[in-house]
């Protein structure tokens, strides 16, 4: 895929780098031309040292051709005009964005936005599961609220221990993403196996999560 990434800090400067290593074609705008020149010689990628915001800096990193266009600014005005630009005057089929106050969240759905990522109800979440002991958690809805990102831990009693993914019938519409498995992060193929104590990262419908649920860790009687 060809994705275009606006915003070089930390967390732009980390998908960066996992997309490149993915062998994806990645084009990084950024306005601190230090930063620029720290990411262009540590990534094989395009870097633009520009504002996001500016039309003619998007047209430099030809989005019009980008499968994807992620604004990960730290500014949330900034973030929403990005994706607003990318997909009403570059036609852009999807977009990414970061969003810094939780309080936006709704606005970012409401404007169009595919995948408002908002981090600190990621955290949250993570850790009202680890208070509660649940062992399924949704972590952020995506096509307003037709898709969800979930956390499956994998126990003792888990239908699923010592089984290949290929064996595994998921619900409909369901994929698994990762497995968090230690200090490791697994990318599951049809030959892994899952294992007590993995935590699942899978991709699924709204309507489809208990069954999700029900696969994994096994009916609750």
């Amino acid at each position: 895929m060809y994705i275009v990434i606006v915003g070089a800090g930390k967390i732009g400067f980390s998908l960066a780098q996992k997309l490149v290593q993915d062998k994806h074609t990645v084009t990084v705008i950024e306005k601190d031309p230090q930063r620029c020149e720290r990411i262009s010689q540590a990534l094989d990628a395009l870097v633009i040292n520009g504002d996001g915001c500016e039309p003619r800096f998007l047209e430099d990193a030809a989005v019009g051709r980008a499968d994807v266009v992620a604004a990960v600014t730290a500014d949330d005005e900034d973030n929403l005009i990005i994706c607003q630009l990318a997909k009403e005057v570059f036609g852009v089929r999807r977009t990414v964005s970061r969003v810094n106050n939780p309080h936006n969240e709704h606005i970012f759905t409401e404007l169009g936005v595919d995948v408002p990522v908002n981090a600190t109800k990621i955290i949250a979440k993570i850790i009202e599961e680890e208070v509660s002991f649940e062992d399924f958690i949704n972590l952020v809805t995506f096509k307003r609220g037709k898709l969800a990102l979930v956390r499956v831990d994998i126990t003792a009693e888990s239908p699923v221990i010592d089984k290949q993914v290929k064996d595994i019938s998921l619900p409909e519409n369901s994929v698994l993403v990762s497995i968090l498995r230690g200090d490791n992060i697994v990318v599951p193929k049809g030959d892994t196996v899952l294992k007590k104590g993995d935590d699942i990262i899978a991709l699924t419908m709204i309507e489809n999560e208990q069954q999700l649920l029900d696969t994994l860790v096994g009916k609750v009687e």
